[in-house]
């Protein structure tokens, strides 16, 4: 009788053991939210908690860092964030054994809207001659990250065209757009312009964050 205690015994610990290296592939701890889009210089505050019993836990940062604690929960908060790169990550340590423990990172995307856009016609000062083509240019100022810029154009309200981009750089750059039209004896007079939208996801700003030009009175002769 007291051989099969002990055999039930080894077995849960057997059984324990397996479910915690499972889990450890997984690594115990859930992030809320999962991932955070803040603008340039503001804040941001994200839970980590532990599934499971543990010795310790904590973030690792560059900014808002959190020590090890025997606690649940534990909040990287940052006020005013300004770090493009910046990489937090939550770790837990539910096995003394394990030297190392394992660890959750958080995806932070920081995004800055344009300083300024303006739109000009390429080379060319003065009226337009009817039947020829010319470069419409929108020059967008200081944005991040680019690969989540789209530019819009539009003539008065009827939308020409859009131009995305495939840079992946994650700091502010400088950006250029450009379109070809064709003079018509219809434009003249018609109102050109572009538009610099940030489309971040369903966690982004709602609408996505716009900045437009100031429009381009067309003259045709």
């Amino acid at each position: 009788m007291l051989q099969r205690f002990f055999g039930c015994v080894y077995l849960s610990a057997v059984s324990q053991l397996v479910t915690l290296t499972g889990t450890q592939a997984k690594c115990p701890v859930q992030l809320s939210p999962k991932s955070v889009v803040v603008e340039y210089g503001g804040s941001v505050a994200v839970n980590c908690t532990a599934s499971v019993p543990h010795y310790w836990m904590g973030w690792e940062a560059s900014e808002g860092g959190v020590d090890k604690t025997r606690d649940s929960v534990v909040t990287w908060t940052v006020s005013d964030l300004r770090e493009w790169d910046i990489k937090p990550f939550c770790y837990v340590n539910y096995d003394i054994t394990h030297d190392i423990p394992c660890q959750v990172e958080l995806l932070v995307t920081i995004y800055k809207t344009p300083d300024s856009v303006s739109i000009s016609i390429v080379n060319h000062k003065g009226p337009m001659k009817e039947g020829k083509q010319y470069e419409l240019q929108c020059d967008i100022k200081d944005v991040a990250p680019v690969q989540n810029l789209t530019v819009k154009w539009y003539k008065g309200q009827t939308l020409l065209s859009q131009t995305t981009f495939t840079d992946t750089s994650i700091t502010p750059v400088n950006e250029v757009a450009k379109l070809l039209i064709t003079a018509g004896r219809a434009d003249d007079g018609a109102q050109y312009r572009c538009e610099a939208e940030l489309d971040l996801g369903a966690e982004g700003p709602q609408p996505p964050p716009t900045v437009t030009s100031k429009p381009l009175s067309a003259e045709v002769n």
